[in-house]
C-alpha cells in the first residue's frame, strides 16, 4: 500500500484566460515538479481550488495528473466535501481513475462534532480500499479534528496519515506522537517544513513548491544529508513568499507568483480576482528573493 512521505506539492490547478482547465499547463507542471525530485503529487487541495471545481472537473484533473505522472510518483486526489455520501461517490470515481491515495478535508461550513467527524471518516474508509490522508485546515473549514479523534481514526487500516494545516506546532508535535510506519504526519504549513522533519514528522504537503520547487526541495534534501544550516537557510528563504500570501484571496498570490517565476498557473477562478496593482508591486518585490524556475 502506498506510503505517504517526503515533499508532496499541493498542486495548483492551471486555468486558461477563460478560467477553464489548462491541460497543457497542468501536464507541464507535473513534469517540472517530478523533475525537481518531489515524492508525490496532491491534486485538488485547497490551493488547487477544489471548492470551485465540479466533480467532473475534479475527475478530469486527477486523470490528467495520473496520466502525466505515468507511475513516476504517487498521485493523491483531494475528494473532501460536506456530505459523507458525496465523498464516497467521488472516491469511487477516483479509484476508477487509478489514483494512489485520497486526501479528505474535514466537512466545512456547518461545523460537525468530533463524534460526527469520526463517523464521517469511518464510513468513508469502509467504502474504499485506497489509503486515506486526513486533512484538517481549521482556518478555512471552521472545524478541526482533535488529537484524540485522530488517534481513534489512525487505528483504521486504510487511514494512513494526516495533513495538518493549522499552523500550531504544539499540536503538530502531539500528532507526531501518533505516527507509526503505517500512519504518517505531514505539515501543510510551509513555514514549518524543517521543524516538522526535525520533530519526527514525515514531510510536507507544500503549496509553495508550485512556485519555488528548488527552495522547498532543498529543505528536504539538505535535511536528509544532515546539512541543517543549508536546510534552515532554505526554510527561511520561503518566508517572503509565505508572507505575501496575505496580499490577495487564495490562491491568487500563489498563482501569480508561479506565473512570474515561470511556472504554469494562469488565473484563479472567479470570484477570486487578480491582484491589485499595489499588491502586485509588493509581490514582485517579495519575489526578488527567488530565481525563475530552471526547467
Amino acid at each position: 500500500m502506498t506510503q505517504f512521505k517526503g515533499i508532496v506539492p499541493a498542486l495548483i490547478t492551471p486555468l486558461d484566460s477563460h478560467e477553464e482547465i489548462d491541460e497543457a499547463g497542468l501536464r507541464r507542471l507535473v513534469d517540472i515538479l517530478i523533475s525537481k525530485g518531489v515524492h508525490g503529487l496532491f491534486a485538488l487541495g485547497t490551493n488547487g481550488e477544489f471548492f470551485s471545481l465540479s466533480d467532473e472537473e475534479k475527475v478530469r484533473v486527477a486523470t490528467i495528473v495520473k496520466d502525466q505522472a505515468a507511475g513516476r510518483v504517487p498521485v493523491y486526489a483531494g475528494t473532501g466535501g460536506y456530505t459523507t455520501r458525496g465523498v464516497i461517490e467521488l472516491n469511487a470515481r477516483m479509484a476508477d481513475v487509478g489514483v494512489d491515495g485520497l486526501s479528505i478535508i474535514t466537512p466545512y461550513f456547518n461545523g460537525a462534532t468530533q463524534a460526527e467527524l469520526i463517523t464521517h471518516y469511518e464510513r468513508i474508509a469502509a467504502a474504499t480500499d485506497l489509503p486515506i490522508l486526513l486533512y484538517t485546515i481549521p482556518a478555512k473549514a471552521g472545524v478541526t479534528l482533535e488529537v484524540s479523534s485522530v488517534a481513534t481514526l489512525s487505528k483504521i487500516p486504510n487511514i494512513r496519515g494526516i495533513k495538518d494545516s493549522g499552523g500550531d506546532f504544539d499540536r503538530l508535535v502531539q500528532l507526531i506522537r501518533l505516527r507509526r510506519d503505517d500512519f504518517a504526519v505531514f505539515t501543510g504549513t510551509d513555514s514549518m517544513i524543517l521543524w516538522t522533519l526535525m520533530a519526527g514528522g514525515d514531510g510536507a504537503v507544500a503549496a509553495t513548491t508550485n512556485a519555488v520547487p528548488d527552495v522547498v526541495m532543498t529543505i528536504w534534501n539538505a535535511w536528509r544529508a544532515g546539512d541543517f544550516e543549508t536546510a534552515r537557510e532554505a526554510q527561511e528563504k520561503l518566508r517572503p513568499l509565505r508572507s505575501a500570501f496575505a496580499l490577495g484571496t487564495m490562491p491568487s498570490v500563489l498563482k501569480t507568483a508561479a506565473n512570474l517565476l515561470g511556472m504554469p498557473a494562469g488565473p484563479a477562478r472567479s470570484p477570486v480576482q487578480a491582484l491589485t496593482p499595489q499588491a502586485l508591486a509588493k509581490l514582485k518585490q517579495a519575489l526578488e528573493a527567488y530565481s525563475r524556475v530552471d526547467v
